[in-house]
């Protein structure tokens, strides 16, 4: 008997609903397999069909063309190693999360999910069957258990394949990232290893889909939870992994553990992964911004050169009169420092046009937020009409924090197709600032160096909607705000909580108010870059019409 087992792992960033595509990819990994003498090579989670897929998945016309490709990919790789690839799968009029093992031509195992998510992003009880505690399936001269994602996070899947034969664990995912989410996972994956003596391999996707960014790091642990390798955070990788027999049964070859980011690249390369895919899996070449001088879309325009290129990017300042020299000549800095193409269009005009027109029936009343707003919207509109007219796409720049207590003008700075800052609170948004100034990557396309001059990060955020204006005359001081929102959003805590941690009750009942009251922003707004297990969408989902409040 052979002592020795390879597998090519596939570690790529497939495209939701793009079969042929996807097909494509994996015809070129088996080849890579083959090549490297493999005798298996593992794609991710529902790779055939890209992940997430949500409700499209149940359209059987769908669903149905991701089968024939399995089917196909099997018959054209006939000849080589075989292939464990994830995608759905029906019997018996049920619809299955499954895992299919190609050999000789055909599909010759299958694996069903047992444990379907249905928390934060994850709907799967509405979309799939659960399939049965199964058994290992044989390649070659190994019999290989093969939890799908959520499976391995529950031990009685991993434990049922251990007596009933497996001889190591072969895990598929689709696990989206979130901050430090690779321990979440190790720790699981060693409770895995401990409770039935085998190897691991834990095989993750890469990419972004909508909110959602894969992160890879694919990685393997020995028994004892030695970690055997890991595979680059965010990267496409197609790597080679062995396996040995030993007396006390199979062991992975200890292989290249690649270094771990902090979270804070982490953080910025989820941005820049999600917005470079958001905008090449939908056909966007080109992105465009208000850039107002302030730190937000600063940090913005940042994550989009880096994304896709300088010459690829557009920002514009539009002024009033209300808008400070010291904000003028910030935009500019930043814009020359990025070296995007930079537009200086302003609004002062217009906005008297649109407060002439509306004199006569104003009459008599005294000047609010309606002509804060009305700013706000002229800029919107007039970036919407770039975005038309030149086919670039237009990026919001709201943080988390404005975003959770509705600090941002719907119709107006809310505009555009992605917010890849929506995720971040602002705080963190200084930092971030600070951070991309200090560090440069090989997957940044941006330039090194400090690309967001420290007048941008230091000095007291503004709308600049009205004379003297800064963001505190509206809001508690963002360290104060965002430790709140903290609480009531990622922690989803209460005002007692708050009163706990040393804030006063009547600011955190205001945050609350705030918080409730700016839903119907959310619901309208653009998608972004998931970072926290609380993000807006998918993580939080919330009623519009809300009458509840936190009176304890």
């Amino acid at each position: 008997m052979a002592n020795r087992f390879r597998i090519t792992l596939a570690q790529l960033n497939p495209v939701v609903g793009d079969i042929q595509g996807n097909l494509d990819k994996a015809l070129a990994a088996w080849e890579h397999g083959r090549e490297a003498g493999a005798d298996l090579v593992a794609f991710p989670e529902m790779f055939i069909t890209g992940y997430n897929t949500q409700d499209l998945v149940m359209k059987p016309v769908f669903h149905q063309a991701a089968m024939a490709a399995v089917q196909s990919l099997a018959a054209q790789c006939a000849d080589g190693p075989a292939i464990a690839i994830g995608g759905p799968w029906t019997e018996d009029g049920k619809l299955f999360n499954a895992y299919l093992i190609l050999k000789g031509g055909r599909i010759g195992s299958k694996v069903l999910k047992h444990h379907l998510p249905n928390e934060t992003v994850f709907d799967e009880v509405r979309l799939y069957d659960a399939g049965p505690l199964g058994g290992p399936y044989s390649v070659g001269n190994s019999r290989i258990g093969s939890p799908i994602c959520e499976d391995s996070w529950h031990p009685d899947v991993s434990e049922t394949l251990e007596e009933t034969g497996a001889e190591f664990l072969l895990i598929p995912n689709g696990s989206p990232y979130f901050r430090n989410k690779y321990d979440v996972r190790l720790n699981h994956m060693v409770a895995r290893v401990v409770e039935t003596g085998l190897p691991l391999i834990y095989l993750n996707m890469v990419g972004g889909q909508d909110d959602q960014v894969f992160d890879g790091a694919t990685f393997g642990l020995n028994p004892g939870g030695e970690l055997a390798f890991r595979m680059p955070v965010f990267d496409e990788a197609v790597t080679h992994v062995d396996l040995e027999r030993g007396d006390e049964g199979w062991r992975i070859v200890p292989a290249e553990v690649v270094p771990q980011p902090d979270e804070w690249e982490q953080d910025y390369r989820a941005m820049v992964q999600s917005l470079r895919d958001y905008m090449g899996k939908t056909g966007f070449k080109k992105a465009l911004l208000g850039l107002s001088g302030g730190v937000d879309s600063a940090l913005v325009a940042a994550i989009a050169v880096d994304a896709i290129g300088a010459e690829n990017v557009r920002c514009v300042m539009l002024p009033s009169e209300y808008t400070s020299q010291a904000s003028l000549d910030d935009a500019e800095a930043v814009a020359k420092a990025l070296g995007v193409h930079y537009d200086y269009v302003p609004i002062s005009d217009s906005r008297a046009a649109v407060t002439d027109t509306l004199a006569s029936l104003f009459a008599g009343r005294e000047a609010d937020l309606t002509e804060e707003n009305v700013q706000s919207r002229l800029r919107g509109l007039l970036l919407m009409a770039i975005s038309n007219k030149f086919g670039e796409m237009l990026l919001t720049t709201g943080n988390k924090s404005e975003v959770a207590v509705g600090y941002a003008t719907i119709y107006g700075d809310m505009n555009g197709g992605y917010n890849p800052i929506k995720d971040l609170y602002k705080t963190r948004v200084f930092e971030t600032c600070r951070w991309r100034n200090a560090n440069h990557r090989d997957w940044m396309m941006g330039p090194e160096g400090e690309v967001i001059r420290p007048s941008v990060i230091d000095k007291p955020p503004s709308a600049e909607l009205r004379e003297d204006q800064k963001d505190s005359d509206s809001l508690p001081d963002y360290p104060e705000l965002d430790a709140i929102l903290e609480i009531l959003v990622d922690r989803d805590g209460s005002i007692a909580d708050c009163e706990a941690a040393g804030f006063e009750a009547d600011v955190a009942r205001r945050v609350e108010h705030l918080i409730y009251i700016s839903e119907y922003k959310r619901f309208q707004s653009a998608p972004g870059t998931r970072l926290t297990k609380r993000a807006f969408w998918l993580d939080r989902r919330y009623p519009i019409v809300n009458r509840w409040r936190d009176r304890s």
